[in-house]
C-alpha cells in the first residue's frame, strides 16, 4: 500500500544495519586462512541442495561466472570441493562438496552457533528468543527476494 512506504523504507533501513552488524560480528571471529563468506555460502549451498553446475550456482549465489570459477578454484585446490563428470553432458562438470569440505563447513558452523546460542541465553528471555525464531522464516523469504 502506497501508505505503508515511509513506515516500510523506515523497517527496510533499521533491518539493513542491525543484519550488517551482525555479520561484521559474526566476520570479527573470522581467522586468516579460514574460508571466506562467500566460500562458505558455496560450500553450503552444495551440502545443503547436492552437486550443482558452477553456471548454477553462479545464479544461485547472484555472482558473474567468473567470480564462482574463481572461488570454486580455490575451494578445489583445498579439496573442499570435487568436479565431476555431468552424466547427462559430458560437456559440463558438476561440482559437490567433498568430505573434508563438509566437515569445515560443521566446524564453522558449530563455532557461530555457539557465539549466537550463548548470545541468546545470555540476553535474551524465553519470549524474545521465541520471536527471534518466528521471524526466521520471514527473514529467509527477504532473503530470497532480493
Amino acid at each position: 500500500m502506497a501508505g505503508d512506504e515511509p513506515e516500510n523504507e523506515h523497517a527496510a533501513c533499521d533491518l539493513r544495519v542491525v543484519l550488517g552488524r551482525i555479520v561484521r560480528r559474526l566476520r570479527q571471529a573470522h581467522e586468516p586462512g579460514e574460508l571466506t563468506l562467500s566460500e562458505v555460502s558455496v560450500l553450503s549451498r552444495l551440502d545443503r541442495d547436492g552437486p550443482a553446475t558452477p553456471g548454477a550456482l553462479a545464479a544461485g549465489e547472484r555472482v558473474r561466472p567468473q567470480a564462482m570459477g574463481a572461488t570454486l578454484a580455490t575451494l578445489e585446490q583445498r579439496g573442499l570441493v570435487t568436479r565431476m563428470p555431468d552424466p547427462d553432458d559430458g560437456r559440463r562438470v558438476s561440482m559437490s562438496a567433498t568430505d573434508a569440505g563438509r566437515r569445515i563447513l560443521h566446524d564453522r558452523r558449530s563455532a557461530s552457533t555457539r557465539r549466537i546460542t550463548r548470545a541468546l541465553a545470555e540476553g535474551f528471555s524465553p519470549e524474545e528468543r521465541r520471536c527471534l525464531a518466528e521471524a526466521i522464516p520471514l527473514l529467509e523469504r527477504l532473503a530470497d527476494h532480493l
